[in-house]
């Protein structure tokens, strides 16, 4: 069971990942919330408050967003095995998109406390983190089914 949550959790953060890079290169933003959570974990916001390129932050942003997906996953393991939504392609869009509004707020709230948040287009980016967890759930739905 863990080996599957480890699995889903990874190929579904992996889903995200890639959608929120194609939204940053489609919209030419930094919606690279690798690259995001990274400079905001260890304050290492540019001067001109861009997003570093330091291997810390980026090592710290992709643990810290695996790690978090992986936790998640918990969550969704946890509502499928005990029957309390359905395994389709429907229900999972719309815990991606709950789990995505969880997400924007939590995001909202980290950039607002943060002494030094890189400089984001943030409206945009919020709703792209909605969008991309509605593929990070439906990626999850899709390891799982496929492991199981």
């Amino acid at each position: 069971m863990l080996f599957k949550i480890g699995v889903a959790g990874v190929i579904g953060t992996a889903v995200m990942t890639a959608v929120m890079y194609s939204i940053a290169y489609l919209a030419n933003d930094r919606f690279k919330v690798v690259k995001i959570l990274g400079t905001m974990l260890t304050f290492q916001t540019t001067t001109e408050k861009g997003l570093s390129d330091q291997p810390s932050a980026i090592v710290v942003g992709i643990i810290a967003h695996y790690l978090v997906g992986i936790g998640f996953t918990f969550v969704y393991f946890w509502l499928w095995t005990n029957n309390y939504v359905g395994e389709d392609f429907f229900t999972a869009s719309w815990l991606g998109l709950i789990n995505g509004i969880v997400g924007a707020i939590g995001w909202r709230i980290f950039i607002a406390i943060h002494p030094n948040p890189p400089r984001l287009s943030l409206a945009q980016y919020l709703v792209a983190i909605v969008f991309g967890h509605v593929f990070f759930a439906c990626g999850i739905l899709a390891t799982y089914k496929a492991l199981s």
